[in-house]
């Protein structure tokens, strides 16, 4: 617990470091990596470049090792307002083999990434010409110089950047020894020489918004344009969608309200007699389904995630995240997940007692490892991989130790304390009408009542109302933009938790008028299918609108991409069956059943 407050507290942690003219300050390397495979990330110093004799690393909080960063001192000297020019930062002898590994990073177009004041600096590490078709020309060059530009108000830094505009690349042809303006060193060796300027600027920007100059400034190229057009169209289809429903569902409701209580004499058990539809199925409906614990825990995890989005959205809505802190959202949701798996052991211990469940200990078992169990498998095959590939995604050990220690000391304990207070506040399930002890006999159902039918519906109109948004949210993820657009992104969650239930009441409904009274499960996965269709999602993203390629970011992006399905399904197969109960109750409820 002590760790988290330490993580809590300095999650969102931003403040003004002043510097006095001539004061030091420290440009980290951090890593390089191919530019198309955004978590496929190496150190900066695997490459051949100039480093210091004993490299110091930077002490980074949890959410920066969890992105992947390695920061390192540099050989960079840079003053507060002093200018450089074309300062020498080293001399290096390369072999043949350093060469090559040179020339294959600059042909996969490995970008670096330097942090000076919690600023990203981003460059390419060398040049590619192709030119011709016959003759055939393909140049491979090296940066050798690099121009940083610093901006700054009064005694803080506000910007940095690096320029290689006017400069020319130093040319790594095939062979060490024949590349131009190299000093052979026997062997085929090459000597290069790498230089360095530094120029200030003075700007007007005031330190609390240097956020917005990062913001508007990228090295990448942006994609996310303002969307509101496309938003706009989901948000008018999606409430065309809750009307229509709504409206429809009423109106057949009354109709069967009006000749459901046309007779009024006769007891509960009288009603079956003559009729057809949900209302004879009413000492069945609330027949307790198989597999209560299963149910429970997913119930109770889908309520733990609805907690934590909802809350990770608000706190970015209201700016507690700092674009210059690495890694906070990774921080917040390791901080929120292991916190909120209280709501996880409460709601489905509470439930599982209300359905007559006796093995509540089994019960809290399984709902701390629903999610943790597949989570601990997919991590340990995506770490491994990096881990074999000596990438900088893969978690030192004294970070898995500490998260280990997150859900063993913080996360378990307080699955199992919510599951107490659960069990002993539930009160008993509350039915409007009382159960047969022989089930009812099911007719045959149509085709197009039958799970898979209800699952396609169910999760393709929830998809539908999130995939344009979808799309910006896989190129934050997956890609190099910052998502800024929280307010949007609170409504679409709003409607995509509105959608889903909306139509699970409906299905339920047509489920209940076919006289088949197992719902239970069946509202669980109608709306829950909606994971199924992201993950189908991911791989058209992966295949279309990606340059993703490898194994290393291949095995990360799949991994994680079924997990986020896995937390969809979750979240909206909870939302779906408590509209769906809440609707089951007040339809029999409102029947006169004296």
């Amino acid at each position: 617990m002590a760790a988290l407050c330490v993580l809590i507290l300095g999650l969102f942690s931003g403040w003004a470091l002043g510097y006095k003219q001539g004061d030091n300050v420290t440009l980290y390397v951090n890593k390089v990596g191919p530019y198309h495979n955004p978590q496929e990330t190496y150190h900066y110093y695997t490459l051949p470049v100039c480093r210091p004799d004993k490299v110091h690393h930077k002490s980074l909080s949890l959410g920066e090792v969890l992105d992947g960063d390695r920061m390192a001192e540099s050989l960079y000297h840079i003053r507060f307002r002093e200018n450089v020019e074309r300062k020498t930062l080293c001399k290096l002898t390369l072999s043949e083999k350093q060469v090559d590994e040179l020339r294959e990073a600059i042909e996969e177009l490995y970008y670096f990434e330097f942090v000076l004041d919690d600023i990203p600096i981003w460059g390419f590490v060398g040049y590619i010409e192709e030119s011709g078709f016959l003759p055939h020309s393909h140049k491979v060059g090296l940066w050798t110089h690099l121009d940083f530009n610093i901006e700054y108000n009064g005694d803080n830094v506000i910007f940095a950047n690096v320029s290689v505009k006017d400069v020319k690349p130093f040319p790594l042809e095939e062979g060490a020894g024949s590349a131009v303006g190299g000093v052979g060193v026997g062997g085929g060796s090459l000597t290069i020489t790498h230089t360095y300027s530094v120029r200030w600027y003075e700007s007007n920007l005031p330190f609390a918004r240097r956020a917005e100059r990062l913001r508007d400034y990228s090295f990448f190229p942006k994609t996310l344009e303002i969307h509101w057009l496309s938003i706009i169209n989901s948000l008018v289809l999606v409430v065309l969608l809750l009307g229509f429903v709504i409206i429809i569902l009423m109106r057949v409701l009354k109709n069967d309200f009006a000749r459901y209580n046309v007779e009024e004499e006769g007891g509960c058990d009288d009603l079956d007699q003559g009729d057809n539809g949900w209302k004879i199925i009413h000492t069945d409906v609330f027949r307790f389904p198989p597999f209560k614990s299963l149910l429970c825990a997913v119930l109770g995890v889908g309520a733990q995630f609805l907690t934590l989005a909802t809350a990770i959205i608000l706190m970015a809505l209201l700016g507690m995240f700092n674009v210059h802190r690495h890694g906070a959202i990774n921080s917040a949701a390791i901080v929120l997940y292991a916190l909120t798996s209280c709501v996880s052991g409460y709601v489905s211990c509470s439930f599982y007692t209300q359905i007559n469940g006796q093995r509540w200990v089994w019960n809290i078992i399984l709902t701390s490892s629903l999610f943790s169990a597949p989570l601990f498998l997919t991590w340990s095959v995506v770490n491994s991989v990096h881990w074999w590939s000596g990438s900088t995604q893969a978690l030192p050990a004294t970070t898995v130790l500490l998260l280990l220690c997150a859900w063993v000391l913080v996360g378990f304990p307080l699955t199992v304390i919510g599951g107490i207070v659960g069990k002993n506040r539930a009160g008993s399930f509350q039915a409007p009408c009382r159960t047969r002890n022989i089930p009812r006999q099911i007719p045959p159902q149509p085709w197009y009542k039958h799970a898979v039918v209800h699952m396609a519906i169910g999760g393709f109109l929830p998809f539908s109302a999130i995939s344009v948004e979808l799309y910006y949210i896989f190129a934050t993820v997956w890609g190099r933009e910052h998502y800024t657009l929280y307010g949007i992104l609170l409504c679409v969650f709003a409607i995509l938790l509105s959608v889903g239930a909306c139509i699970s009441v409906a299905l339920t409904y047509f489920l209940l008028s076919g006289e088949d009274y197992r719902w239970w499960w069946r509202s669980v996965l109608s709306t829950g299918s909606t994971g199924l269709f992201i993950f189908v999602y991911s791989v058209f993203y992966y295949r279309n609108r990606s340059s993703m390629s490898g194994l290393v970011q291949s095995s990360e992006f799949f991994g994680y991409s079924l997990l986020t399905a896995m937390v969809f399904s979750l979240m909206l197969g909870s939302v779906s069956f408590w509209a769906s109960l809440a609707f089951i109750r007040y339809i029999y409820r409102s029947l006169k059943m004296d």
